[in-house]
């Protein structure tokens, strides 16, 4: 059982995803506006946050900025709007997901899954596993400590960025589908019209710099990391 905080001023919305989110046996606690939100996951640690873009007193994107202050809980947005500029700020914050109004809440129920999942997995750390680096020229990737070094200088990523880049290095020099890299990383199926893979490799590639060359983009395939193994 997942203990959910969703935050949106639409009461039709938070007891749309309350019904879907009981039924799959989660617990659900509501906030009406960023500034609970913010209150509330000081107050208790909750395993995903769903969290509408535009609320009265503090809106969603701000709301995530204080949170990543003193959390790492996974954080899906919602919105009414579609933009990549919208996507892209979200995904810089550090959400895990972007999810368009309207949307089906079977399909948010597997993605509150799949998040918990990866989330679950990557969190133990396990002090018997060796430690795992990749190198090449000034590009230093930490795999154990989660870090990443240009130069020398470490560059913060966003979660999803992290995974998606571990799994790119981890499969170099193979073509990876769009289909693959999403069923991968995101752990679930793709669903046409979402943009969040290349988002997600746009922003990539600019934390990378002049290494962003070895991200390939395989036109009508999807993506490639480039170095010797």
């Amino acid at each position: 059982m997942l203990k959910l905080l969703v935050v949106d001023d639409e009461e039709k919305i938070c007891a749309l995803i309350r019904k879907y989110a009981v039924f799959e046996g989660h617990s659900v606690d509501e906030a009406g506006d960023g500034l609970e939100a913010i209150r509330m996951c000081k107050k208790y640690p909750y395993d995903l946050v769903i969290m509408d873009i535009m609320m009265p007193e503090l809106d969603g994107f701000s709301a995530c900025r204080e949170i990543r202050r003193f959390s790492d809980v996974p954080i899906i947005m919602l919105s009414a709007r579609g933009e990549e500029y919208d996507k892209i700020n979200g995904f810089e914050l550090g959400i895990d997901d972007y999810v368009v109004k309207p949307f089906s809440p079977k399909e948010l129920m597997l993605r509150i899954e799949a998040i918990t999942k990866r989330a679950t997995k990557s969190s133990p750390a396990d002090t018997h596993k060796k430690h795992e680096i990749f190198e090449i020229d000034g590009l230093r990737v930490d795999f154990t400590a989660r870090i990443v070094y240009i130069d020398g200088q470490q560059v913060n990523l966003s979660p999803k960025e992290y995974d998606l880049l571990f799994y790119l290095i981890r499969n170099r020099n193979i073509a990876l589908a769009r289909e693959k890299l999403l069923c991968e990383v995101w752990g679930y199926d793709f669903y046409g019209g979402d943009r969040t893979l290349d988002t997600h490799i746009k922003l990539l590639r600019k934390s990378l710099g002049e290494y962003s060359r070895l991200i390939v983009t395989l036109r009508g395939v999807g993506y490639r990391f480039d170095a010797p193994r």
